[in-house]
C-alpha cells in the first residue's frame, strides 16, 4: 500500500464549522468523463479494452488478442471462479463464493483487507451492548456483484445488507452466495430494534439501476425511510461517470449522519475531491484516500458528528496520486 506524497498539502478542514458557501464548487472536469483504464487480464476479471488472448482448445495455445467488456458472459469452461471469491474475516471466514457467468473486477483481496480494518476501526461492527444487542449497522452494497463486498460485512456482525446490482445473473449468484453462507434469515422488528414491527430479511437483493436505487429507492423496493450506515461503490471504471455516482450517493435519502461512503475509482481518474457539498447544505467530508496498486479507495463521511472519534478529516490525502 502506498501513501500519497504530503508535499502538498490541502488545507485543513474542520468538519463542525464547515459552511455549504465555503465549498460551493463544482466538481473537477475529470469527473465529468467517462475514462480509460485498462487493466491487464487476471482469470475472469477482463476490463473493456484490456488484451486477452484467442484460447483454442483442440490445438493448444493461443492466438490473436480478445476484447472481453466487463459484463458480459464469460466462458465458463475456461474459468470455473478463477478469482477464488471467499470470506476474509467474522463468522464465514474462509467461505468460498461463487462467482456470476459474466466479466467482472472484484474487489483484490488485500484491498479488503485494508477495506475492513478500516471500518473496524470507525466502529461499525460493534456492538451496542455486547452480548445483549447486535451491531445495527446497515450496509448498502451498490455493483454487488457476486456480493463478496456486503458478505464480508454481515460476515463480521452487521445488522442487515442490501445488494444492487443490475444484471440478472449478478443478482441469482448473490442469492445463492447469501444462502450459503447463512444469512437467509429475518430480523424481528419491534420495540428498541431500530427497525419496523414487520422487521426485515438479514439480506436483500435488488436488481436494478444503481443511480435509480440512489435516487428513486422506493421505485425498486427499497424503503426510502431505511438509513444505512455504510455505503459501497464499487463500479465497472469505464462504464459510468463519476461525477453522476457522486451526486447521486452524496444527495440520496438513503445516506444519513455519520453514514461512511467508500467509493473505488482508478488511478486514471485523478483524484476525488476532499469535501462534496449535497444540495440540502451538507457535507461528505474525506476520511480516507488510499492507493492499491492501480486502485484508489476513497472513503467520506456524511454530514460528521464526531461520534466516529476515528473517523476524522485528511485532506493531505485528497491529492493526485
Amino acid at each position: 500500500m502506498k501513501r500519497p506524497n504530503r508535499r502538498r498539502r490541502t488545507p485543513e478542514i474542520d468538519p463542525t464549522t464547515i459552511k455549504s458557501a465555503d465549498l460551493a464548487q463544482e466538481l473537477p472536469a475529470n469527473l465529468k468523463r467517462k475514462i480509460t483504464a485498462k487493466r491487464p487480464t487476471l482469470g475472469h476479471v477482463v476490463p473493456k479494452n484490456s488484451q486477452t488472448r484467442n484460447f483454442r482448445p483442440n490445438e493448444g495455445g493461443s492466438d490473436s488478442s480478445q476484447l472481453r467488456a466487463q459484463g458480459q458472459a464469460r466462458d465458463s469452461q475456461r474459468y470455473n471462479n478463477p478469482s477464488n471469491l471467499k470470506i476474509l474475516g467474522g463468522s464465514c471466514r474462509g467461505r468460498k463464493l461463487e462467482s456470476p457467468t459474466v466479466y467482472l473486477r472484484p474487489m483484490m483481496g488485500k484491498v479488503k483487507e485494508a477495506v475492513y480494518s478500516t471500518f473496524t476501526s470507525f466502529g461499525l461492527y460493534e456492538d451496542v451492548v455486547a452480548g445483549s444487542i447486535k451491531c445495527r449497522t446497515r450496509h448498502l452494497d451498490i455493483f454487488s456483484g457476486s456480493g463478496s463486498v456486503g458478505l464480508e460485512s454481515l460476515s463480521r456482525g452487521v445488522r442487515h445488507c442490501t445488494f444492487v446490482d443490475m444484471a440478472e445473473d449478478c443478482c441469482s449468484t448473490c442469492e445463492r452466495n447469501i444462502e450459503k453462507c447463512g444469512f437467509d434469515g429475518w430480523n424481528e422488528g419491534g420495540v428498541g430494534s431500530g427497525i419496523g414491527e414487520e422487521g426485515e430479511p438479514v439480506a436483500k437483493v435488488v436488481c436494478a439501476d444503481a443511480f435509480r436505487a440512489l435516487r428513486q429507492p422506493e421505485t425498486v423496493g427499497i424503503d426510502p425511510n431505511a438509513k444505512y450506515d455504510l455505503v459501497t461503490l464499487c463500479p465497472p471504471y469505464e462504464e459510468i461517470v463519476y461525477a453522476d455516482l457522486i451526486d447521486a450517493v452524496a444527495n440520496s435519502v438513503l445516506v444519513t449522519e455519520d453514514t461512511v461512503i467508500l467509493i473505488e475509482y482508478p488511478v486514471e481518474l485523478g483524484c476525488l475531491p476532499h469535501a462534496i457539498v449535497r444540495e440540502d447544505g451538507g457535507v461528505l467530508v474525506g476520511v480516507r484516500n488510499r492507493k492499491y496498486g492501480r486502485t484508489v479507495i476513497a472513503m467520506y463521511i456524511v454530514n460528521p458528528t464526531g461520534e466516529r472519534e476515528d473517523c476524522q478529516s485528511r485532506p493531505e490525502e485528497f491529492i493526485t496520486i
